[in-house]
């Protein structure tokens, strides 16, 4: 979850609802500038991030679930639930695991429920191991999104065209190179031309 997200699941949640940020926060008994956008970065610049309990109360008077949350977060649509295809990331680099697009084929894919993803076509890699620690760690599943617009520091799921597979955050892309960091070490850059990514897909979503 990034602080833009959760912050634009919020103004999504009361917009749904008919109402303000601030007539939301006052319906749920908080008080009403608890969301105001002056509230979302500090004198200092550091990000302010809205407290769980005030999550809490904001899903419980708008009836809204979790899953309904998360969707807003990442440009879906509310109640929607879906069975996606997934796969241990060690076995994602195996022939024939993947189209020519990016999506999911064959029969060695296994199916875990995730709520409320907007895209049909996501599926989810488990990690093995520790080589993406802190962030990621041994049995995280990782949701990756082929149709999720890929924005300068997303976390991506990549695939050169010799066959490997590639779990990066994007620092720079042009037309002629991509620039990729460690995602547990940003100052750990690697610089690839273009032509040499058969895809690239964003992970919207990391189950810990």
């Amino acid at each position: 979850m990034r602080h833009e997200d959760i912050w634009r699941g919020i103004d999504r949640l009361a917009d749904s609802r008919g109402l303000s940020v601030s007539g939301m926060a006052r319906k749920a008994g908080l008080d009403p500038t608890t969301f105001n956008r002056s509230k979302r970065i500090a004198a200092d610049g550091k990000r302010r991030w809205p407290t769980t309990e005030s999550l809490s109360k904001i899903l419980d008077a708008a009836e809204a679930s979790l899953g309904d949350f998360v969707a807003l977060m990442h440009d879906g649509a509310t109640g929607v639930a879906y069975t996606i295809p997934a796969l241990d990331a060690a076995d994602a680099a195996r022939p024939d695991m993947f189209d020519e697009d990016g999506f999911p084929m064959g029969a060695d894919w296994g199916k875990v429920d995730f709520p409320a993803l907007s895209d049909k076509d996501a599926f989810g890699l488990f990690v093995e191991g520790d080589g993406f620690a802190p962030v990621y760690r041994d049995g995280d599943l990782l949701v990756v999104s082929p149709h999720a617009s890929v924005r300068r520091g997303d976390r991506v799921l990549a695939k050169d065209r010799a066959g490997g597979i590639m779990i990066r955050q994007l620092v720079r892309q042009t037309a002629h190179r991509i620039e990729f960091a460690a995602v547990h070490a940003p100052h750990d850059e690697e610089t690839v031309m273009a032509q040499e990514i058969a895809w690239m897909s964003r992970i919207i979503w990391a189950q810990q």
